[in-house]
């Protein structure tokens, strides 16, 4: 089990979403990194948010699409 998290670089806090190593993970956040309208949000896999203060607080989502939708309005 992972995270993807999404950080904009300029404010504190982030997205979160659980998920898993895979294939799928790696395009889905290629595809994500792709689409992304600005630079300054971070795109990054993590183990555990509780080892990563310093993208806290974590706004956790439930689906990818509501990630990328909330990703894509940072």
């Amino acid at each position: 089990m992972c995270y993807v998290v999404a950080k904009d670089r300029n404010k504190q806090g982030c997205v979160a979403l659980k998920s898993r190593i895979g294939k799928h993970l790696s395009e889905y956040t290629r595809s994500l990194n792709a689409s992304l309208p600005r630079e300054g949000i971070q795109i990054i896999v993590i183990s555990r948010p509780t080892a990563y203060g310093e993208y806290a607080p974590y706004s956790f989502v439930d689906t990818e699409e509501e990630f990328r939708n909330r990703v894509l309005a940072m």
